[in-house]
């Protein structure tokens, strides 16, 4: 993390119980499309893209796209390998990098 945004963001991203829950599934049971993400956290497919495109804004997931055997294109997910220390002098050292945006 290099800018007090990317800080905000990553924060943001890990604010939601459900995104927890996701990171934890894609950590323990490794890459999985969408439809088999959903079914075993128990969300809609929809809710789960949400979730998923705020843990990719925040480079906490990367996903890829593939073809099945039968010609259906899958979305798949992964955890990007990530490490956060937060500490109040990482704090003090990002906010002056914070943009006007990151206030809304």
């Amino acid at each position: 993390m290099t800018t007090g945004d990317e800080l905000a963001l990553t924060l943001a991203a890990l604010s939601n119980p459900h995104r927890l829950r996701v990171l934890a599934a894609l950590s323990e049971g490794g890459r999985n499309y969408v439809s088999r993400l959903a079914r075993e956290i128990g969300i809609s497919r929809p809710l789960l893209h949400l979730h998923l495109s705020k843990l990719e804004e925040a480079g906490l997931v990367r996903s890829q796209l593939e073809l099945s055997d039968d010609g259906k294109a899958l979305k798949y997910f992964e955890v990007c390998p990530f490490h956060l220390e937060l500490t109040p002098e990482i704090v003090a050292r990002l906010a002056p990098t914070l943009s006007e945006k990151s206030e809304k």
